[in-house]
């Protein structure tokens, strides 16, 4: 039941977590502003393969968490099957010449009931039948309950709603900071002034560590540099999430893929005022490598990259939640923002409005880095 209430809540970051948890606060009856440093969706949610997934090893709080975060996206799909940005025909992935670790990663997901099916190139067409069987080593992971999201799209839809709900949008804010009185969050500073609430909500991604750092809280910040790349349109017919040892691939609207990975990582340069460069080469590449997953002869061509740092806190796992040390300023840095986004805007904006703190997020504090 949702819980009526008349507080005021700034929340920073104007990615899809940030997004999220602005509209589920007014839910909940608080009046909310979304401060952004640029425009919407400008830094990592612009640029995610937002896999919906729980695959591979991880706590089990972690775990549940995203599959939570999963169920979100499927009340959302059966509402509105048609969306084009958002769909759920499975995932595969594989690696180089393991096959006992391919083993073991499904023996691993089969043990908790995560949906996990062995493939091989005879019969991977059952998965995808857009994947070449030429491209798979002896065995390959198929995932049936996973999905994909354009989170770009999802932002819009998220923020449409929240406006219409009365929630205030700043964007072009600029740097902004936690104002505290007597150790307490009381709104935020930015270059457009200040704004004062009865919570803040630090969503800044990568950043959010920096924007934390003054209070006197440190959150360790394992964030690397990604890109992610969008393919001119064609005839694309894959329907699954491909992620493989050179490249990871999905659909993305108008009849597009978005392609990324990690081997070129050590091949962006940081250029002076922070922007990022990267080798038209090194690109080209990573297209060629995608290709070669797929069945035909036809080359995707590159239309255009974005390269930015990927949020990761420290330890891998999400930082969610008051601080203990500040009342009344919340975080939300994590991997995974996009499987997250949904689940995590619910139960933070639950947290807020009700001042408990909900089981889910319990061993997702910062503290456990004091």
């Amino acid at each position: 039941m949702a819980v009526k209430t008349e507080m005021k809540v700034v929340v920073l970051g104007g990615g899809v977590i940030g997004v999220s948890t602005a509209l589920e606060l007014t839910k909940r009856g608080a009046a909310v502003t979304l401060v952004t440093e640029a425009a919407l969706c400008s830094g990592a949610s612009g640029r995610s393969l937002s896999w919906l997934n729980s695959a591979g090893e991880r706590s089990r709080p972690y775990h549940a968490l995203r599959m939570a975060g999963i169920d979100r996206y499927r009340t959302l799909f059966a509402q509105q099957p048609t969306l084009d940005w958002l769909r759920f025909d499975g995932g595969v992935c594989w690696f180089s010449n393991d096959a006992a670790g391919t083993q073991a990663r499904h023996a691993y997901e089969k043990a908790h009931g995560y949906d996990s099916q062995l493939m091989t190139p005879d019969n991977v067409a059952q998965a995808d039948a857009t994947i070449d069987p030429d491209a798979l080593p002896s065995q390959a992971i198929f995932n049936p309950g996973e999905g994909w999201v354009s989170l770009p799209h999802l932002s819009e839809y998220l923020v449409n709603q929240f406006r219409a709900r009365g929630g205030e949008v700043i964007e072009h804010a600029g740097k902004a900071s936690v104002i505290t009185v007597n150790g307490r969050a009381c709104g935020i500073r930015s270059e457009l002034g200040e704004l004062r609430a009865d919570a803040v909500v630090v969503a800044c991604g990568p950043w959010t560590p920096d924007v934390i750092a003054p209070l006197g809280v440190t959150i360790p910040n394992g964030s690397p540099v990604s890109m992610l790349v969008i393919t001119e349109p064609g005839k694309h017919e894959l329907k699954a999430v491909l992620n493989t040892p050179r490249a990871a691939i999905r659909p993305n609207p108008g009849n597009r893929y978005a392609l990324d990975h990690d081997w070129y990582e050590a091949d962006i340069q940081k250029l002076a005022g922070g922007d990022y460069h990267i080798d038209k080469q090194v690109v080209a590449k990573l297209a060629e490598e995608a290709s070669q997953l797929l069945r035909g002869d036809e080359p995707l061509s590159v239309q255009s990259w974005k390269i930015g740092l990927k949020p990761i806190p420290g330890d891998g796992d999400p930082v969610l939640g008051q601080l203990q040390k500040v009342p009344g300023c919340y975080v939300a840095f994590t991997h995974s923002g996009a499987t997250l986004a949904l689940i995590v805007g619910e139960l933070l904006a639950e947290e807020i409005v009700s001042g408990e703190k909900h089981p889910m997020l319990a061993s997702f504090g910062a503290e456990r880095f004091s």
